[in-house]
Protein backbone atom coordinates (compact mmCIF):
# COMPACT_ATOMS: atom_id res chain seq x y z
CA UNK A 1 0.00 0.00 0.00
CA UNK A 2 1.58 3.22 -1.10
CA UNK A 3 1.97 5.86 1.67
CA UNK A 4 0.46 9.43 0.93
CA UNK A 5 3.28 11.92 0.76
CA UNK A 6 1.40 14.63 -0.70
CA UNK A 7 1.90 16.76 1.99
CA UNK A 8 5.62 16.75 0.81
CA UNK A 9 7.19 18.66 -2.03
CA UNK A 10 10.88 20.30 -2.60
CA UNK A 11 11.57 23.28 -1.07
CA UNK A 12 10.56 22.52 2.62
CA UNK A 13 13.03 23.64 5.32
CA UNK A 14 14.09 22.54 8.80
CA UNK A 15 16.97 23.85 10.90
CA UNK A 16 18.43 22.28 13.99
CA UNK A 17 20.70 24.15 16.71
CA UNK A 18 23.09 23.04 19.30
CA UNK A 19 25.37 25.11 21.49
CA UNK A 20 28.91 22.57 21.64
CA UNK A 21 29.80 21.83 25.49
CA UNK A 22 32.27 19.27 26.25
CA UNK A 23 30.00 16.59 25.75
CA UNK A 24 29.46 17.19 22.64
CA UNK A 25 33.53 16.78 21.65
CA UNK A 26 35.39 14.22 19.79
CA UNK A 27 37.61 12.94 22.61
CA UNK A 28 33.76 13.00 24.16
CA UNK A 29 32.23 10.47 22.01
CA UNK A 30 35.47 8.72 20.62
CA UNK A 31 36.03 10.21 17.21
CA UNK A 32 38.98 11.93 17.59
CA UNK A 33 41.42 13.28 20.51
CA UNK A 34 40.77 17.20 19.59
CA UNK A 35 38.61 19.21 22.22
CA UNK A 36 35.88 20.14 18.94
CA UNK A 37 33.05 19.05 18.05
CA UNK A 38 32.87 15.87 16.62
CA UNK A 39 31.44 15.16 13.34
CA UNK A 40 28.99 12.36 14.35
CA UNK A 41 27.45 14.90 16.62
CA UNK A 42 27.41 17.40 13.54
CA UNK A 43 25.59 14.60 11.50
CA UNK A 44 23.06 14.52 14.77
CA UNK A 45 22.45 18.50 14.23
CA UNK A 46 21.51 17.52 10.48
CA UNK A 47 19.03 14.77 10.73
CA UNK A 48 17.68 16.74 13.18
CA UNK A 49 17.55 19.70 10.67
CA UNK A 50 15.80 17.04 8.24
CA UNK A 51 13.15 16.16 11.07
CA UNK A 52 12.26 19.08 11.52
CA UNK A 53 11.64 20.08 7.57
CA UNK A 54 9.10 16.99 7.07
CA UNK A 55 8.23 14.73 10.02
CA UNK A 56 5.22 16.84 11.52
CA UNK A 57 3.53 16.55 7.55
CA UNK A 58 3.69 12.92 7.59
CA UNK A 59 0.92 10.60 7.55
CA UNK A 60 -0.18 9.09 11.45
CA UNK A 61 2.11 5.86 11.98
CA UNK A 62 4.62 6.81 9.65
CA UNK A 63 7.77 7.92 10.50
CA UNK A 64 11.62 8.68 8.21
CA UNK A 65 14.83 7.49 9.26
CA UNK A 66 18.01 7.84 7.70
CA UNK A 67 19.25 5.93 5.15
CA UNK A 68 21.99 7.64 3.09
CA UNK A 69 24.56 10.43 4.20
CA UNK A 70 27.13 12.28 1.99
CA UNK A 71 28.97 15.13 4.18
CA UNK A 72 31.74 17.30 4.16
CA UNK A 73 32.77 18.61 7.69
CA UNK A 74 35.38 20.84 7.01
CA UNK A 75 36.28 23.74 9.74
CA UNK A 76 36.30 23.53 13.64
CA UNK A 77 34.12 24.41 16.08
CA UNK A 78 35.30 25.11 19.64
CA UNK A 79 32.97 24.20 23.40
CA UNK A 80 30.71 27.27 23.56
CA UNK A 81 30.32 28.48 20.12
CA UNK A 82 26.83 27.75 18.56
CA UNK A 83 25.66 25.57 15.80
CA UNK A 84 23.08 25.62 13.19
CA UNK A 85 22.26 22.71 10.46
CA UNK A 86 19.35 23.39 8.35
CA UNK A 87 17.89 20.82 5.49
CA UNK A 88 16.25 21.48 2.26
CA UNK A 89 14.20 18.76 1.01
CA UNK A 90 15.16 18.51 -2.59
CA UNK A 91 13.13 15.59 -3.81
CA UNK A 92 11.09 12.88 -3.24
CA UNK A 93 10.83 9.09 -5.14
CA UNK A 94 9.08 6.74 -3.79
CA UNK A 95 9.09 6.53 0.24
CA UNK A 96 12.87 8.07 -0.44
CA UNK A 97 13.31 12.04 0.66
CA UNK A 98 16.14 13.73 -0.65
CA UNK A 99 18.02 16.70 1.39
CA UNK A 100 20.47 19.08 0.69
CA UNK A 101 21.85 19.93 4.10
CA UNK A 102 24.57 22.82 5.60
CA UNK A 103 25.68 23.48 9.16
CA UNK A 104 27.41 26.33 10.50
CA UNK A 105 28.75 27.84 13.53
CA UNK A 106 28.63 31.51 14.88
CA UNK A 107 31.56 32.37 12.93
CA UNK A 108 31.78 30.12 9.00
CA UNK A 109 30.54 27.23 7.13
CA UNK A 110 31.68 24.06 9.10
CA UNK A 111 30.25 21.15 6.89
CA UNK A 112 27.55 20.54 4.23
CA UNK A 113 26.26 17.39 1.31
CA UNK A 114 22.85 15.38 0.80
CA UNK A 115 21.30 13.01 3.28
CA UNK A 116 18.30 10.79 2.85
CA UNK A 117 15.40 9.42 4.40
CA UNK A 118 12.96 6.68 4.37
CA UNK A 119 9.53 7.02 5.42
CA UNK A 120 8.00 4.14 7.22
CA UNK A 121 5.22 2.75 9.05
CA UNK A 122 5.65 2.35 12.29
CA UNK A 123 4.22 -0.85 13.53
CA UNK A 124 5.50 -2.54 10.59
CA UNK A 125 9.06 -1.20 10.91
CA UNK A 126 8.58 -2.35 14.59
CA UNK A 127 7.34 -5.65 14.22
CA UNK A 128 10.32 -6.11 11.78
CA UNK A 129 12.87 -5.55 14.48
CA UNK A 130 11.37 -7.55 16.81
CA UNK A 131 11.38 -10.74 14.47
CA UNK A 132 15.19 -9.84 14.29
CA UNK A 133 15.60 -10.47 17.69
CA UNK A 134 13.21 -13.45 17.39
CA UNK A 135 10.68 -12.44 19.66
Amino acid sequence: MAIDLSNLRPGLTGSAELKVAVEHTAPSIGSGLVPVLATPVMINVIEAAALAAVEHLLPAGHQSLGIHLDVRHFAATPIGMGVRATAELVGIDGRTLKFRVEARDDKEPIGDGCHQRVVVNVARFDARVQKKLGT
